[in-house]
C-alpha cells in the first residue's frame, strides 16, 4: 500500500494564528504613507488652505477686517457676504482670513518657544542621566504642578496684555511636557549598543547628543510638536477669550468668539465660523500628530 507524503510540521505560531484565523505576519500589508491615508490627508489640506488663506488676507480682503457699515450689521451668509456680518456689519469671512494671521503667529511662537526650552533641557537630562537629570526632572515637575492655564494667565498678568504676551505664556506651559517626552526618548535611545560604540570611541557628551541621539529622536518629537500645535492654539484662543491677550476688536479667533457670544441668539453665524475654523485646526494638528507618531 502506497503511503501518502505528510508534509513537514508547521512551527507552532504558525499553528496558533491559523486556529486564531489571524493572517501570519508576511502577509501583514506595510504602513501606508502619510499622504495616502485619507483622514491625514484631509487633514493636510486643511492646515494647508488654513495657512494660505492667512498669508493671502491682504488679496483675498483688502478691506481689512475692521471695516464696518453699521447699515449692514448682523446679515445672514449671503452670496454677497458668505459668511454674514457682525453686529458692526464687518464681514465675518474677511475676520477670519485675518485673524488666521494673529492666531497661527501666536501658535508658532508658542511652539517655537516650547521645543526651544523643552528640547535641549529634556535631551541634556536623558543622555546624561544620573544626578543631572534628577536634579532638572524635577524642576520639570515642579513646573508640572500648576495648572497650565492658571501659569499662563499668570504670565500674561506679569507680562501685560497682547498678542506675544499670550505667546510667551501659552509656550512656557507647553515647554514643560515637551521636555518630559524629550527625556523619555533620548533614555530610550541612550541604551542602544551604538551609543555605548561611540562613547567607547571617545565620543564627547555634545557630539553624541547632536549626531545621534537627536537624530533618531526626531521622529517622536516632531510628531508631539504637531500635537502640541493644537494644544497651544487652543489655550492661546482661551487666554484671548478671556480678554487676556489682543485689544477689543482684533480679528483674532478666540476673540471673535468673545464678541460673537453676546448676540448669539441674532447672529449665529459670527460665532460658528471662528469656533469651527479653531475646531478643525485643533483637530487636524492632533490627527497629524497621531499619524506621524505611528510611522
Amino acid at each position: 500500500m502506497k503511503r501518502s507524503l505528510r508534509r513537514p510540521e508547521q512551527n507552532v505560531l504558525e499553528r496558533a494564528l491559523r486556529a486564531l484565523a489571524i493572517p501570519p505576519l508576511q502577509a501583514i500589508s506595510p504602513r501606508r504613507p502619510l499622504v495616502r491615508q485619507p483622514l491625514a490627508l484631509f487633514s493636510l489640506l486643511w492646515l494647508a488652505v488654513i495657512a494660505l488663506g492667512a498669508a493671502l488676507a491682504p488679496y483675498l480682503a483688502p478691506a481689512g477686517p475692521l471695516a464696518t457699515d453699521p447699515s449692514h450689521s448682523v446679515l445672514p451668509p449671503s452670496p454677497g457676504r458668505w459668511l454674514g456680518t457682525d453686529f458692526l456689519g464687518r464681514d465675518v469671512l474677511a475676520r477670519l482670513l485675518w485673524g488666521g494671521r494673529w492666531t497661527l503667529r501666536m501658535g508658532i511662537e508658542a511652539l517655537a518657544l516650547a521645543v526651544g526650552l523643552g528640547l535641549p533641557l529634556g535631551l541634556v537630562a536623558g543622555s546624561r542621566g544620573g544626578s543631572l537629570d534628577a536634579l532638572l526632572m524635577r524642576l520639570v515637575d515642579a513646573w508640572l504642578s500648576f495648572p497650565s492655564l492658571l501659569l499662563a494667565m499668570a504670565v500674561v498678568a506679569a507680562l501685560g496684555p497682547g498678542l506675544s504676551s499670550v505667546a510667551v505664556a501659552v509656550g512656557l506651559a507647553a515647554a514643560a511636557p515637551y521636555a518630559r517626552v524629550a527625556r523619555g526618548t533620548a533614555r530610550g535611545i541612550r541604551a542602544q549598543p551604538y551609543i555605548d560604540a561611540a562613547r567607547a570611541v571617545g565620543a564627547s557628551p555634545w557630539r553624541i547628543i547632536l549626531r545621534h541621539i537627536l537624530p533618531n529622536a526626531a521622529p517622536v518629537l516632531v510628531a508631539f510638536a504637531a500635537t502640541q500645535l493644537g494644544w497651544v492654539l487652543l489655550h492661546g484662543a482661551a487666554l484671548n477669550f478671556l480678554g487676556l491677550g489682543v485689544p477689543p476688536g482684533t480679528p483674532e479667533w478666540g476673540a471673535m468668539l468673545a464678541e460673537g457670544r453676546a448676540y448669539l441668539r441674532d447672529a449665529p453665524w459670527a460665532v460658528v465660523a471662528p469656533g469651527v475654523s479653531l475646531t478643525l485646526t485643533v483637530l487636524a494638528a492632533n490627527i497629524i500628530g497621531d499619524r506621524l507618531g505611528q510611522e
